[in-house]
């Protein structure tokens, strides 16, 4: 049984270029993972920035500060980079994937690091230094849904279905990641092994991208 080609309901369109039930399904698996991976990151971090330096009021206005100028920012970067290199949409996304990973692998030992170095520092220079680390992943998050956009939108021939459908799954994956972390993980996970899980996802989206949905885009 071959895969039908699928295309947004109820839009009456049809287009040379098609992309099959059986990758849409992948693409929407992957971009679920991504976004449970993210708000796994966003609550786990709060807590290591809070054991960090003790005052809780300053990871979460870093956290979720960065994290909106981070998925804004890299949204920008991540609609310019498809435009420069459209036939390299999967491959970027991966790249994105096993960056966030590659930082969250690494983050309770910045973080930690960081605390200790700024352990004496004025309240500014501490929010500061953590803005700018915490920057470097919540960017990449933000890169990764224009990027998937515009992929599926030149097989749909239609960006709002594209964006609806993407943004939906990706909400969906982003309520999982909370109500998994606080209701299970943080009860049998130490907070680097939840960090590490969620490292663990990126890199298996980014597999899954790069091996079984590479060629779709070519």
């Amino acid at each position: 049984m071959t895969d039908q080609a699928a295309s947004p309901p109820n839009r009456g369109t049809t287009s040379r270029s098609q992309i099959s039930t059986r990758q849409v399904t992948l693409l929407g698996t992957a971009f679920l993972g991504s976004g449970a991976a993210g708000l796994i990151y966003q609550i786990a971090w709060q807590r290591l920035l809070f054991t960090a330096f003790g005052v809780d009021l300053i990871s979460v206005c870093i956290i979720v500060s960065t994290f909106m100028l981070g998925l804004g920012l890299g949204a920008l970067a991540g609609g310019w980079l498809d435009d420069r290199y459209p036939s390299r949409s999967l491959h970027i996304f991966a790249c994105c994937e096993f960056g966030i990973g590659l930082f969250g692998l690494a983050s309770p030992l910045l973080i930690r690091t960081l605390g200790i170095w700024m352990n004496d520092a004025s309240f500014p220079a501490t929010a500061m230094a953590n803005f700018a680390l915490m920057l470097i992943p919540t960017t990449l998050m933000g890169a990764t849904l224009p990027i998937l956009i515009a992929f599926l939108a030149s097989f749909w021939k239609n960006i709002g279905a594209a964006t609806g459908h993407l943004y939906a799954v990706n909400t969906l994956g982003a309520m999982l990641g909370s109500a998994l972390t606080v209701f299970w993980l943080f009860h049998v996970m130490t907070l680097d092994q939840a960090i590490h899980l969620a490292a663990a996802l990126n890199g298996s989206v980014a597999t899954l991208v790069w091996f079984g949905l590479r060629r779709a885009g070519s």
